[in-house]
Formats: structure tokens, sequence, C-alpha cells
């Protein structure tokens, strides 16, 4: 069956570039952002919908039940990078003081490095294509960008040229993943339910 792999509406963090905390919530923007999402994916018939245990994965996956009547079931896996000591702090503050959180080599105090993380979300996504291994129907997965570009850039097979690490991941984008070795995309980082959002912040 399909994953239907999602990453979470906007936070007041997201918009002024800061690294979360856990318990931050989606902005009045972000909620928009979900209750759209749920009204795109009301004839999807999931049979369940995993997601993060983070507030802002939580209250987005809500809102895509309240469409499609799929039971949540959370998974602590399925959390965001662990930035530790840096989480709360801007990003152009960081940058500031030579801090490249996101890089390479780059390992936030404590937080979780690279290896870490990526070895979290393996364990993650092998519970989730178990998942949808038992599953009759598609099922869906909440969480956070950075999980979402683990998974893409890992576990599936991309064009050549793309990279959404350098695009980003736009809040409550849709990917879908179908089974294969590896996985393939038949959709990536799609939010065109936003499309009057955005043409409504350009006006």
């Amino acid at each position: 069956m399909a994953i239907y792999l999602i990453r979470h509406g906007e936070t007041a963090s997201n918009a002024a570039r800061v690294l979360q905390y856990p318990e931050t919530p989606l902005s009045d923007n972000g909620l928009e952002q979900a209750r759209r999402l749920g009204e795109r994916l009301r004839a999807i018939a999931f049979e369940r919908i995993l997601v993060s245990d983070y507030a802002r994965a939580q209250q987005t996956a809500q809102a895509v039940a309240a469409t499609t009547g799929a039971p949540l079931e959370v998974d602590s896996l399925l959390r965001e990078r662990n930035f530790g000591d840096l989480r709360g702090r801007p990003y152009a503050e960081l940058e500031a003081e030579g801090i490249q959180p996101f890089a390479d080599d780059y390992d936030p105090p404590g937080g979780e490095s690279w290896a870490t993380f990526h070895g979290r979300v393996d364990s993650a996504w092998d519970q989730v294509t178990a998942a949808a291994g038992r599953a009759t129907a598609d099922i869906a997965v909440v969480t956070h960008g950075l999980v979402c570009s683990s998974v893409v850039m890992r576990k599936a097979a991309l064009a050549t040229g793309i990279d959404p690490v350098e695009t980003g991941w736009t809040n409550t984008s849709v990917t879908v993943l179908e089974p294969g070795e590896p996985w393939s995309i038949t959709l990536l980082n799609c939010a065109r339910h936003l499309d009057e959002i955005r043409e409504t912040a350009r006006a």
C-alpha cells in the first residue's frame, strides 16, 4: 500500500526561522494549512495515520483524521531531529556565531548527531513499512521536514537533479511513496492545497 508522507503545518517558529521545541503548536496560518490538507485528503480511506508525538505534527494529523476518519497512532520515532541546547535560538543568531546546525559534521550540544538521527529514522521507517505491508489501504505519516528528507534521500528513488534538501519541505506538503526496492515517488513535496493562501499572501 502507498505511504503518504506529510510535513506538519506552519508554526510561529517556522515563520521566524527559529529551531523549535517539541511543544511548539501550529500558528493560525498552520491551522488553516492543516484544515486545507484535511480537505484535500478527505476522499482517501487511510487505514491509519502514524504521527510524531510533537504538538505541531499531532495538530496536523488531527485535521486529517477529522476528514478521513482514520485512527491516529503516535510514534515518538517520527519526531524531528533533536537540536538540544540550540532549540529556541534563531538561525540568524547561530549563523552570526559561526554555528551551522545543519552541517554534516556538526553535532548540536545535548542533541542528536546526524548518525543518531538517521538511525532513529531507519527504525521509524521499518515500523512504517511493516504497517504498510499489513495494511489493506494506504497509510499516512505526519512528521517533520528533516524526517521527510531522511526518508526520501535514503529510502526512495529520486529523479536525477532533484534535491528536496536544497528546495526545502513546504508545510503540510504531501509526498506519496509506492512499494519497491527502493520505494518509488509518485508525488513529491506537493502543497497545491495551499495555492489560494499563497496567492492571497502575494496580493
